[in-house]
């Protein structure tokens, strides 16, 4: 009993089949349609590049599929946790120093 093995593309071939997919005016089902694979198979490429690391796979004609965007955020609300909670210290401290000045 032998599995029925699926062509080997390129990952040139599957980079341009999801930048295509991903072009407003297109669809996927028509890019699958016009390569002559399945429409699933360019999510699981998609969704394998955006798993991939910077330095593997960054972008593709404007499309983005780094995580960069993702931990830039995750950088900025921690940091913004932090200004929230100095800011809420120094007006406990000037509240402070206010009521014993007097």
């Amino acid at each position: 009993m032998s599995k029925h093995r699926h062509p080997a593309y390129t990952e040139e071939f599957r980079k341009e089949a999801v930048r295509m997919a991903g072009l407003p005016d297109r669809k996927a089902s028509e890019v699958a349609e016009q390569l002559g694979i399945s429409v699933q198979q360019i999510y699981n490429w998609k969704r394998q590049f955006s798993r991939l690391s910077e330095k593997q796979f960054n972008s593709l004609e404007g499309v983005d599929y780094s995580r960069n965007e993702s931990d830039e955020v995750k950088k900025l609300k921690r940091e913004n946790h932090r200004l929230k909670q100095e800011n809420e210290f120094l007006k406990k401290v000037s509240a402070y120093f206010a009521k014993h000045q007097e």
